[in-house]
């Protein structure tokens, strides 16, 4: 019987050193800490970013009506527990782990200026505008200034103040259409990514939806900022809870030295006589 046999030369000459171990899907921190990253933008940011925008929508209907909607959020049971376990902590991880990948990847749309390349581009830009835009807009709203959850009558005063600097304004204009875009192409990602939409054709036609509901949301978005801006509710109370102030009116001729309640007071009751 023939035997193979192999030299010590070729035995050194085939040997493989030891490099660095592949990577695999599902292996270490790196999947796991992604995927809480997608879905974290769905739920619970996404769905806030809903609620926001379709609770601000309802300053078309005027501050009592805007009043109104902040009280009732800022009366739910455990609001404040809601608002920091369900906003403000995973917001902080979605923006501070988004901007770490970010970072890390490298665009190559400068090479290769296919779709893809592009909406992985603007992804990242969009990203970035959010994040600045988000810590100002908490810090002045939420932080800064008056309460608005002890006093919600002065919530559209003040983003009416704020919006009367028309930089400001430019910035909330722009900041709208990055979250709103970086939001709908967000629900794409998620999808492509956790196998909802297998396979071209279903990315493609879902790819429609998700833009349709970008355009719908930014244009809620738009037209609440012109119901601070507009000419409807130029002359809104600085608190709507606040009762308006007496203006003082002279009274009629023929009752010198009355004040004018006594003499609305006095005429009433001779009328009544």
């Amino acid at each position: 019987m023939a035997t193979a046999t192999h030299s010590a030369g070729s035995d050194t000459a085939h040997k493989v050193g030891k490099g660095v171990e592949p990577l695999r899907a599902g292996k270490g921190y790196s999947f796991l800490l992604r995927k809480l990253h997608s879905l974290s933008g769905i739920v619970p940011i996404g769905a806030f970013l809903v609620e926001h925008i379709l609770s601000n929508f309802e300053a078309l209907n005027g501050p009592a009506a805007y009043t109104a909607q902040v009280r009732f959020l800022n009366s739910l049971p455990l609001v404040r527990v809601l608002e920091w376990g369900f906003i403000f902590i995973p917001l902080a991880y979605h923006a501070l782990y988004g901007v770490y990948i970010a970072l890390r990847g490298k665009s190559n749309v400068v090479y290769y200026p296919w779709a893809g390349n592009w909406m992985y581009l603007t992804q990242r830009w969009t990203g970035y505008i959010a994040f600045v835009y988000i810590i100002q807009h908490v810090l002045r709203q939420r932080f800064m200034g008056e309460s608005l959850p002890e006093h919600p009558g002065m919530a559209f005063h003040k983003v009416q103040m704020e919006l009367q600097n028309p930089w400001m304004l430019a910035v909330y204009i722009i900041a709208m259409i990055a979250v709103c875009w970086h939001f709908s192409y967000g629900i794409w990602l998620f999808c492509a990514k956790w196998g909802i939409t297998p396979g071209n054709t279903a990315r493609k036609r879902f790819g429609y939806v998700c833009a349709a509901l970008g355009i719908a949301l930014c244009g809620l978005g738009l037209a609440s900022l012109y119901a601070f801006v507009g000419p409807n509710y130029q002359n809104a109370p600085e608190d709507t809870d606040r009762p308006t102030s007496s203006i003082s009116i002279q009274a009629p001729l023929g009752a010198p030295g009355l004040a004018l309640e006594t003499w609305v007071s006095d005429r009433t009751v001779l009328g009544h006589a």
